[in-house]
């Protein structure tokens, strides 16, 4: 964990720490997350389409599938 001073200008410096594991570099966009009073920092996707394929992969399994194919006939 690594401690982060807002500006003034309500502006904050990113620790390097952060940064390489974010993989992020100056002139990069961040998106920020709030839920509730945790705020979550991502880097925003160069393309939405590639961040999300496969994120469903593995979740129906090849019974549940069948299960529902057999419940259609």
């Amino acid at each position: 964990m690594k401690e982060a001073t807002v500006s003034r200008k309500n502006q904050i410096v990113i620790p390097r720490e952060a940064r390489e594991v974010l993989g992020i570099k100056a002139g990069d966009k961040v998106l920020v997350v709030t839920r509730g009073s945790v705020a979550i920092m991502l880097p925003k996707p160069k393309s939405y389409e590639k961040a999300i394929r496969g994120m469903a992969r593995g979740i129906y399994s090849n019974e549940y599938l069948q299960k529902e194919r057999e419940s259609w006939d």
